[in-house]
């Protein structure tokens, strides 16, 4: 009877393994799936800044923003005191702003569900808002980095990286300040700590509420791998909100920053308790195509 029970639990175990490795693999290809999209990260060529006032667009050397691919004088954008207008130069009759035919359109930028997007063969831009600094993220489906994608190395999936960890509330939550890549710093909101042990040891991090109502937390952290195995900047993670004080922190989820990809995206970088004094030896690897 023993040897019974103890062949079903080890098929249980087998099984249940099983399931979650299946389950990482789903991720993990959905994770490629959305990068190599034609509007994912690999697409982004290009984060020109604008000045305030009128700044011209196009691929002549008399603009303003020079984008290679765009018509000689695309048209321009008249910054205002944090209000961006984008006017359409009749002559550019391929350019449509979200899709269609429009002379310009005030454009909404990223901290919106839809930010304006102008588009013209296979480019797009869209506004971005980054502290007190407004500039174009530009895109193109046909980027070297898109059609070169290298792949995404990884370490093996090990269920020993899915930790729960004990939450702490914050009440309130906390204000913090994080930096990123250009050297600006922005508040962000804390709403408490994930302590959790691994190989003996004790680790504490805080997550972020990106916006208001998410049904995530967003970490980012470094670790004893990072600018090794891993991206020298950081590495970001999700998790569930927490559930009876419990947080599950799966760092086989753990993935690369955009700037792993790309020298134009705008990264955070962790703050000091998100650096961790370990190996987390999951998740994916630095990426062998990239610029670092």
């Amino acid at each position: 009877m023993t040897a019974m029970l103890t062949t079903g639990a080890a098929a249980a175990t087998g099984s249940d393994d099983a399931a979650y490795r299946k389950e990482i693999e789903t991720w993990q290809a959905k994770r490629v799936e959305r990068l190599k999209s034609p509007n994912g990260w690999l697409s982004l060529v290009g984060l020109e800044w604008l000045k305030e006032g009128t700044n011209t667009i196009g691929s002549a050397k008399d603009n303003a923003i020079v984008i290679a691919k765009a018509p000689p004088h695309l048209g321009n954008i008249v910054l205002d005191r944090g209000k961006a207008t984008f006017s359409l130069d009749p002559r550019a009759t391929e350019a449509k702003i979200d899709g269609e035919k429009k002379p310009g359109a005030e454009l909404a930028d990223d901290s919106h569900e839809k930010p304006t997007t102008v588009s013209f063969g296979t480019v797009n831009f869209y506004l971005i808002k980054r502290d007190d600094k407004f500039g174009l993220r530009i895109k193109d489906s046909a980027a070297d980095t898109r059609v070169h994608f290298a792949g995404i190395d990884r370490f093996d999936i090990d269920p020993s990286w899915r930790v729960e960890a004990k939450w702490e509330a914050y009440d309130p939550p906390h204000q913090i300040e994080e930096a990123n890549i250009l050297g600006q710093i922005d508040k962000v909101t804390v709403p408490g700590a994930a302590t959790f042990e691994h190989a003996g040891r004790t680790y504490k991090v805080e997550p972020m509420l990106e916006n208001p109502g998410d049904t995530e937390l967003f970490l980012v952290f470094a670790d004893r791998t990072s600018g090794k195995e891993t991206y020298g900047a950081a590495r970001f993670l999700y998790a569930a909100m927490p559930k009876d004080g419990k947080l599950i922190l799966d760092f086989n989820k753990a993935y690369n920053p955009p700037c792993a990809f790309t020298p134009f995206a705008t990264c955070p970088l962790p703050t000091q308790q998100n650096r961790l004094d370990m190996r987390v030896t999951a998740g994916e690897k630095k990426y062998r195509g990239g610029h670092d």
